[in-house]
């Protein structure tokens, strides 16, 4: 099998069957919503950080495919980490979806399934959508 279509694979799959969906009415957790007018992405994260770490992280949304498996794919890469180690991946997420070289040691895992998206400008947005929430989330527990 070619590796176009692993990634694909893999990308339908988080979007059928999706990691960590469905909010939560706590108000320890920090819920981050954006969306994406140009294509109606629309998506909702919740995160739960204690310490330093992120001990739990939650998403629901509504958009195309990559969008939404790539909310299930964020939700999973970032579980456990510490913020700061979070946010270098986040950061090397936005890197891979460039089409740059990423640092594979930081970004492992099913988030490579999205380095073909840069060949689809229209769909950068679509992947990033959740980092970016998860980005904004975590940004507010830096100095903490």
């Amino acid at each position: 099998m070619d590796l176009k279509n692993l990634y694909r694979e893999v990308i339908m799959d988080h979007y059928k069957n999706p990691q960590n969906k469905g909010l939560v009415n706590d108000a320890s957790y920090l819920t981050v919503h954006l969306n994406n007018p140009t294509c109606g992405d629309d998506i909702v994260v919740q995160l739960k950080v204690e310490g330093d770490t992120i001990i739990d992280l939650k998403q629901q949304g509504v958009g195309c495919s990559i969008c939404c498996s790539s909310a299930s794919v964020a939700s999973q890469t970032l579980m456990g980490l510490k913020v700061a180690d979070a946010l270098k991946v986040i950061n090397e997420f936005f890197t891979l979806i460039k089409g740059e070289d990423y640092d594979a040691d930081i970004l492992e895992g099913d988030a490579i399934a999205y380095q073909t998206v840069h060949q689809f400008p229209a769909r950068v947005k679509c992947a990033t959508l959740a980092w970016k929430a998860y980005e904004k989330g975590l940004e507010s527990y830096k100095g903490e």
